[in-house]
């Protein structure tokens, strides 16, 4: 597999976590303010450790590009 094909699935796979997230955002904020809250917590939870993958994945991809 060469170093291109790499870099465009780290790309397509962060954008992917990117759009997760922010569906997943949109739930949590939906339950927010309901008797539901512990749910938001916990879906607030998710969005942060896709954002943690997401960033994790754009530094390899940089590691990627700098070789």
């Amino acid at each position: 597999m060469s170093t291109d094909s790499d870099v465009a699935m780290l790309s397509s796979i962060s954008s992917q976590l990117e759009d997760l997230g922010h569906r997943i955002t949109e739930m949590a904020e939906r339950y927010g303010a309901t008797p539901d809250s512990a749910l938001a917590g916990e879906l607030f939870g998710a969005e942060r450790g896709l954002i943690g993958a997401r960033r994790s994945l754009d530094r390899a991809r940089k590691f990627l590009t700098q070789t």
